[in-house]
């Protein structure tokens, strides 16, 4: 042990020099795409080119800032790739802003990315350890219930009940509903993974999965189920989705059981399957989706599913050009909803790709970050988030190409939305938070940790008296991080890290020792 010591301690390099100049190149590459619909619309440069740029520039290079000085170890690439994003939505949002002359739904999506980038630096620099979040974890999943019951006191929009409409400004409490859920999934699962994986009945005779005990896994199921019975009464499928998923994907993480994702598949088969039969405003969207072209043979021209699929196809492989599609043709929902139809249009299947290529890239180093992580709850974390991006890539990109049916979710970062863009700006943030302290050499200062007491209301009777018992040679240390429990749990054998039961799944039940 003594000499693996020093290796300990090296850690990654920081490499915040690359991550300034990938930024650099971000916000030229946004620069460039600016002035591009300009030179196609009118045949000179936009009046707007500098500030934009100059914006967009001074934007990254405070978040670069706080980076560099708040989370030196953090992933080098995760802030670039939100840069990019966030600046080729707001040159996608100012070329369809041309097509109709009074909008100016660009500089509000301007102003909206500096709340986000000032709640990144917020998160950034206050929250020294992401671990700190996990003693509020109740005080997350209580203000994610009161956000998404809110929309229920106002008036649908387009059929939907998910906005808070107040002197002119709109607000969709969902997009913060789904990071507090996500923190709180993390802390429940991360306190009772190993009864989660090991106690419990089977669910039936002959399979080798075990459900857990009620008083488990009931609070994390009921907490789930209310947050999906208010998001199908306010009509909003694709977030309700997105939860569902974000609890089997964590679920799945936390326990290491495969049969978790077979459940989650029949459990959201069956969910459909009721939804689009009983509620008439799903019910269209499906009738859409197997029948985009029935408007047209019907005379009513086309639906903004067939528009969409119709700007695909014009796009080809290399696209028409910046500013020199028609997707406006799809309408207002072209901005949010169907913004992948601009980029597919006129950036083709090449440049279609390349966006989708820098949300893997996203969505990935997430995932490294969880995997890096020395925590359970970081681990946990940093998956939930990585995979709300995933999840709304997957069915945004799925609705307007026809793989699936349309849900009415913004694509991260690079739609029109407020409430969207700073949410993802927060995502990234925490992200980052977990990407330093998993990166972090083990002898580099850092902010303790909370102790096991503080989290002990989020876990089962085990862990609680774990929790209590006094601190000797084995007990966790408050600036260590932890590699052996005080006592093995159950399924673990005595001087085997905890952490096995994620990284390893669980052993059967006929040799748990």
């Amino acid at each position: 042990m003594a000499a693996d010591a020093p290796a300990a301690t090296v850690g990654l390099p920081r490499r915040r020099g690359v991550e300034l100049s990938l930024i650099v190149l971000a916000v030229l590459l946004s620069v460039y795409g600016y002035c591009a619909v300009g030179l196609a619309r009118n045949g000179s440069l936009p009046p707007g080119a500098a500030g934009y740029g100059a914006g967009l520039g001074v934007l990254a290079l405070l978040a670069h800032l706080a980076v560099r000085l708040r989370a030196p170890w953090a992933d080098p690439l995760l802030l670039p790739i939100a840069v990019l994003l966030n600046g080729m939505g707001l040159v996608l949002i100012y070329r369809l802003d041309l097509e109709t002359p009074g909008e100016r739904a660009a500089p509000t999506q301007l102003v909206w990315s500096t709340v986000g980038v000032a709640l990144f630096i917020v998160v950034v620099t206050a929250l020294g350890d992401h671990r700190v979040l996990q003693r509020y974890s109740y005080v997350c999943v209580v203000a994610a219930l009161a956000l998404l019951t809110l929309p229920i006191l106002f008036p649908a929009v387009n059929g939907a009940r998910i906005w808070i409409r107040i002197a002119g400004f709109s607000i969709q409490p969902g997009e913060f509903a789904k990071v507090l859920l996500a923190v709180f999934f993390a802390a429940y699962l991360a306190a009772n993974r190993t009864a989660l994986s090991y106690a419990g009945r089977r669910i039936w005779r002959f399979s080798r999965m075990q459900l857990p005990t009620g008083r488990v896994l009931g609070p994390i199921v009921t907490i789930w189920l209310l947050s999906v019975g208010v998001l199908i009464l306010e009509r909003d499928l694709g977030t309700s989705l997105l939860f569902f998923g974000l609890f089997v994907v964590m679920l799945y993480v936390a326990t290491g059981r495969t049969g978790w994702i077979a459940v989650g598949l029949l459990l959201a088969s069956l969910g459909a399957v009721a939804v689009g039969r009983l509620e008439p405003h799903v019910h269209s969207r499906i009738e859409d989706w197997l029948h985009p072209f029935a408007s047209i043979e019907a005379g009513q021209g086309a639906n903004q599913l067939a528009q969409s699929l119709f700007s695909f196809a014009a796009g080809g492989a290399f696209g028409t050009g910046l500013g020199v599609g028609h997707s406006i043709l799809i309408g207002f929902a072209a901005k949010s909803d169907f913004i992948l139809a601009t980029a597919g249009e006129e950036l083709g299947l090449a440049g279609l790709s390349a966006l989708f290529l820098l949300y893997g890239l996203l969505v990935e180093r997430g995932y490294r970050a969880g995997l890096s992580a020395r925590d359970p709850f970081g681990r946990l974390l940093a998956a939930g988030l990585a995979s709300i991006v995933a999840f709304q890539v997957f069915v945004i990109a799925g609705g307007v190409t026809g793989l699936i049916p349309l849900t009415g979710m913004a694509m991260p970062f690079l739609a029109q939305g407020g409430s969207s863009v700073v949410t993802n700006w927060a995502i990234v943030a925490l992200l980052i938070r977990v990407s330093d302290s998993a990166r972090r050499p083990c002898g580099a200062p850092s902010a303790a940790p909370p102790t096991d007491p503080a989290a002990a209301p989020l876990a089962g009777p085990v862990a609680r008296r774990a929790a209590r018992r006094p601190h000797g040679p084995t007990a966790v240390q408050p600036t260590e991080p932890r590699t052996e429990p005080p006592t093995a749990p159950l399924g673990v054998q005595p001087g085997e890290p905890v952490d096995a039961l994620v990284d390893k799944g669980p052993k059967s039940p006929g040799r748990t020792g």
